[in-house]
């Protein structure tokens, strides 16, 4: 671990490895995750899809599945209530309640295979199964569109006509395009026309799925006072009650979300998918329903990454200086508006100081699902576009592809494209660790046995880091010990990093904190567990809850002395006596005369964070190509990162270290293979290839710590970055190894022949 610009505070708590709380209860089996939840009375529910991408519904007929013994309800679209149109902040993305409404059960029209069109509750999954292939539905099947080219092209079919899209703030009507914005300073025109070199590329991206274990899951009780209670896997159980409150036109108030364990999201598991249906269907039999999703329905229908167009130009002076550099971003949004377009123009350019630029995105709907977060949104696809042309500027200079992002690397007081100055940030650093680091100097054998062909490659990734907002109550115990209680779902480890920013300003044992993720009514607001935040906000809040409750006990000690709380001091789990250094108590101590002192001592912390204070991270992979197959396999690769401060190393190496594996399915396998009419062909893990670990190298990690100065221990988020260099980097590693330059993904073997065969044609 590197570690640079640390702070001199020595910490007895943060920087250590503690075993996580929920550890044992997971590796037993004894943690309760979403399909583990019984109930008196429980039904299951079950889904009838639409095999169409695109058609019209003429007709549903139920009647047969409501004959069928067992089955106790069916909804179809017409059952749902009428949604209007709200927007909703669902953390890493806002959602309008009619395309959430009508993505949960379709009305009139299917936009997408997969797509719901009715929904059974029955006394069991079999049945509630049966029940669905009885209901008949008549389509008017049209013409399904899959790509932005298709979706923009003139005379194109339009998927919404009540869509009118944004153009820079121009209404659009009979278009698929949702929005158009621009971020622009300077003059790129200008700026190109004083480059020595200027280069531009265009570059594709297919859809690929976060590739979570654990399915979509939910269970509710519609209760006859009104009151509805749900159990789910999600990233924010907050979010997930705005939003069921919002679809079945219900105050939030009778809602309680209940967050189970969960499998694994990595921001597909913040949109609802399950819970407004669990609760109708609920309501319409009278008993608790549970609702699991299949494999197929998981990729099918839950919302993927987009894929995405990009086409950047940029252009340097003679010593690689950027002197300006524009870029047209087209996401797809799937089958609603709101792609991670967005995100991916606030990224695409921040590692680079660039005083004249432009950034078009446009926010394109297709007939697929409605995509969704996936670790950094938005920002891999921009980064595979921008690092891939730096690489090919590096070598028309035949410069070092540090050294070019040290000379143009961004720093405090720079502007990001869509405005901010940075703050204090490490992306100076991180490129400093990277040149220094010992992958980097070693070499690299070209040529392995079999006629293997190796190259080394480099990329640099951005992500903002969200901050919003955290809340956490603690309750001193009377034996010295705390009750911690968080609303932000453990994913990664947030438990005990969370527990460890408490522990450390209370000055106790991180084993004397015992954290509990609690449901919405036992705790204030929080955001969804994403956008490398948790850790961040809920941390913070948790060291406002720790400070309040140090000011609590200080007032108990003055008491016990009979002196005036201002006279006393605490420091690391010790109160005394300003005026008198043997009066002395630990913590444990106060803590056992609460009942003399004033009773319980509890304590809360909420925060609204405006931001994350970014972060940078740069990969160098190796890699070797087998010529005669295609065949890519990773050697080595090393992750280097700007945590702020590594509250608990092993859980940032962790991130870094699952950001990278999942980049490097995105760049060498996974893609949604649709078919001519809008199917999915690979809808299983068997032919939708994750990577395994024969697949990945042990992931060399090089932490580096710039303190974020809006943190009281320098927190920055490190989820997101690890995702976006991966894609980069190996195509820059496999044109070093080949060659030849790869502009669409993934780059499996197939392509990568094809790619070499065009190559030896173009030469």
């Amino acid at each position: 671990m590197t570690t640079t610009d640390k702070p001199s505070t020595k910490y007895q708590t943060i920087g250590q490895r503690p075993l996580r709380p929920d550890g044992l209860e997971k590796v037993t089996g004894r943690a309760l995750y979403g399909a583990d939840i019984k109930l008196p009375g429980l039904v299951w529910g079950e889904l009838l899809r639409s095999p169409h991408a695109h058609a019209i519904i003429k007709r549903i007929d139920t009647s047969k599945a409501l004959a069928l013994p067992g089955v106790l309800s069916v909804i179809t679209g017409k059952d749902m209530p009428v949604a209007e149109s709200t927007l909703v902040d669902m953390g890493e993305e806002v959602e309008d309640i009619i395309s959430e409404s009508n993505k949960l059960m379709a009305r009139g029209k299917v936009l997408y295979t997969g797509h719901p069109v009715a929904a059974v509750a029955a006394v069991d999954h079999n049945t509630a199964i049966e029940a669905t292939k009885l209901i008949t539905v008549d389509y008017e099947v049209l013409v399904p569109i899959l790509t932005v080219d298709e979706a923009m092209a003139p005379g194109a079919p339009i998927i919404h006509r009540t869509l009118v899209g944004d153009d820079l703030g121009e209404k659009m009507p009979n278009t698929n395009m949702a929005s158009h914005l621009r971020h622009e300073f300077g003059d790129p025109e200008a700026g190109f026309a004083k480059a020595s070199i200027v280069l531009e590329r265009e570059y594709r991206l297919a859809t690929v799925h976060q590739g979570y274990i654990e399915p979509q899951n939910a269970t509710a009780e519609w209760k006859n006072d009104g009151q509805i209670n749900i159990w789910t896997s999600t990233q924010g159980h907050f979010s997930a009650r705005q939003a069921t409150a919002g679809v079945l036109h219900v105050p939030e108030a009778k809602i309680k979300v209940t967050p189970m364990e969960i499998g694994g999201g990595f921001g597909g598991k913040i949109s609802v998918y399950l819970e407004p249906i669990a609760a109708l269907l609920s309501k319409h039999c009278g008993r608790p329903v549970k609702l699991i999703m299949d494999r197929k329905a998981v990729f099918e229908t839950t919302g993927p990454t987009p894929g995405a167009t990009v086409k950047v130009k940029i252009g340097v002076d003679d010593i690689g200086k950027i002197l300006a550099a524009t870029a047209d971003l087209r996401y797809e949004a799937g089958a609603y508006p709101g792609s991670a377009v967005g995100a991916g123009a606030m990224c695409i350019f921040a590692p680079y100081k660039i005083e004249n630029l432009r950034i078009d995105g446009y926010d394109v709907v297709v007939n697929k699902p409605k995509s969704s977060a996936y670790r950094a949104p938005g920002a891999t696809q921009g980064a595979f576009a921008m690092e891939s042309l730096v690489d090919e500027v590096c070598e028309a200079l035949n410069m070092d592809p540090l050294e070019f992002r040290l000379l143009n690397a961004t720093q405090e007081g720079d502007r990001r494209a869509d405005g901010p100055l940075f703050p204090r940030v490490g992306n100076i650093e991180v490129q400093t660790a990277a040149k220094e680091s010992s992958h980097w100097n070693s070499s690299l054998q070209r040529e392995g046995a079999n006629g293997v062909k190796r190259g080394r490659g480099v990329a640099t990734g951005f992500w903002f880091n969200g901050g919003f907002r955290s809340s956490v109550n603690l309750s001193v115990n009377s034996d010295g010990t705390v009750s911690l209680v968080e609303g932000s779902v453990d994913i990664g480890g947030t438990r005990a990093s969370i527990a460890m920013q408490a522990a450390e300003a209370l000055g106790i044992p991180y084993e004397d904190v015992r954290p509990t993720v609690a449901d919405t009514e036992s705790v204030g607001y929080n955001d969804v567990t994403g956008g490398s935040r948790t850790t961040n906000a809920s941390g913070h809040a948790a060291y406002l809850a720790a400070q309040e409750a140090i000011v609590k006990m200080t007032d108990r000690a003055a008491k016990v002395w009979d002196i005036q709380p201002d006279q006393v001091q605490y420091d690391q789990g010790t109160f005394s006596a300003i005026s008198d250094p043997e009066l002395k108590m630990t913590f444990k101590e106060v803590a056992d005369k609460f009942s003399i002192t004033g009773g319980p001592v509890n304590s809360t912390g909420a925060i609204m964070v405006p931001g994350g204070a970014g972060g940078f991270g740069t990969h160098i992979v190796d890699l070797e190509v087998d010529t005669e197959t295609g065949k890519v396999a990773v050697l080595r690769y090393t992750a280097v990162q700007d945590a702020g401060k590594a509250i608990h190393p092993a859980y940032v190496e962790g991130q870094m270290q699952g950001g990278a594996a999942q980049g490097i399915g995105w760049a060498l396998n996974e893609e949604y293979y649709m078919g001519e009419s809008g199917n999915m062909e690979n809808s299983t893990f068997l032919d939708y290839r994750i990577p395994t670990t024969l697949d990945v190298p042990m992931i060399e990690t090089i932490i580096v710590e710039v303190p974020n100065p809006a943190h009281p221990y320098g927190v920055r988020g490190v989820g997101e970055t690890p995702i976006i260099p991966p894609v980069a980097a190996i195509a820059n590693a496999l044109h070093d190894a080949l060659g030849v330059r790869f502009y669409q993904t993934p780059m499996k073997p197939g392509r990568v022949l094809a790619e070499m065969e065009n190559g030896q044609r173009r030469e």
